[in-house]
């Protein structure tokens, strides 16, 4: 792990019509909820806040159209693993495990280098990710290396034809060996980020098969299959279940944010393991798995009750 200064960013947007009419503080703290707006009035008096490549002034309103920057000066981002593994490369596709503590793509405010987009592009420029994983999974994260396979293997995603299997650490033991969850999840309230994803009756549909694979003393390691991609899912659906993972610090039984819990979705605690992926390769039309080899404590021992949950 290693911690340094980064290069620094532009976040940088053109403002919509919801933005036409706001005060340029009340733009800034409702879209980055992390800074208060003094914060933003020392960032605005020192030009750091742009508007249509202009320092702005704290009195500004916002008009639709308008390009909305903000230069954040190079800061040093919190360690991370900065290293991956190749499991599968081809001239159109790269497949790579992804270590438990690294971020698949910016984002946090605190996140830009220490991600494992900017590893990967470093020896493979023209790679973009198909999906992500959350910062404490770890397993197979898949990348497209040009538009073509891109295209087709995110189509292929989008009709759920791409065979996403998992190994998760759940709190206490299911009733059935094989079980299947049908939450909606969407958004609900949140105390720092306003929304996060969990359990909701109005939230887009979500399937998730779900196969005991050990059972534990106070916990049971489980393989699931998602036929959607929905954030979090696997961590909702197994607590809207009853069945936590072990170690989530957001969500509890009901798949949703605990009481009064300040956790982030990011924060890490919990053991999830995207161990294997299968889909038809963009050009030759075969099937293809890439599978990742999984940590010490997802590994099934073939005995009952002799694993500790931590």
């Amino acid at each position: 792990m290693k911690s340094r200064l980064n290069s620094g960013y532009e976040y940088r947007e053109e403002l919509g019509g919801k933005a036409a009419g706001m005060g340029i503080l009340e733009y800034l703290t409702g879209r980055y909820p992390g800074a208060s707006e003094d914060e933003w009035l020392a960032r605005i008096a020192s030009g750091r806040v742009l508007l249509n490549g202009i320092p702005a002034q704290c009195d500004a309103v916002l008009r639709q159209g308008q390009v909305l920057s903000w230069i954040r000066p190079p800061w040093e981002e919190p360690e991370a693993p900065l290293s991956f593994a190749i499991l599968y490369r081809d001239a159109h596709l790269l497949g790579v495990a992804k270590p438990e503590g690294l971020p698949t793509l910016p984002g946090g405010g605190s996140y830009m280098e220490h991600t494992l987009l900017t590893l990967v592009r470093r020896r493979f420029p023209l790679a973009s990710p198909l999906h992500r994983l959350g910062r404490a999974t770890s397993g197979v994260v898949l990348f497209a290396t040009d538009r073509n396979a891109f295209s087709i293997v995110s189509r292929e995603w989008a009709q759920g034809q791409v065979l996403k299997i998992y190994r998760a650490l759940a709190s206490g033991s299911p009733v059935e060996d094989e079980f299947d969850v049908d939450v909606p999840i969407g958004p609900v309230p949140h105390p720092i980020l306003k929304t996060v994803n969990a359990a909701s009756p109005d939230g887009r549909p979500s399937h998730s098969h779900v196969r005991v694979l050990e059972r534990r003393d106070g916990c049971t390691l489980v393989e699931v299959v998602i036929a959607t991609g929905r954030p979090h899912q696997i961590r909702i659906h197994l607590a809207a279940a009853g069945h936590p993972l072990v170690g989530d610090p957001l969500y509890e039984t009901g798949g949703v944010p605990a009481h009064d819990s300040r956790a982030l979705p990011g924060d890490p605690g919990y053991h999830l393991h995207g161990a294997l992926l299968g889909f038809r390769h963009p050009a030759t039309g075969e099937w293809i798995e890439i599978s990742c080899s999984l940590p010490p404590l997802l590994r099934a021992s073939g005995a009952v009750n002799d694993r500790p949950c931590t």
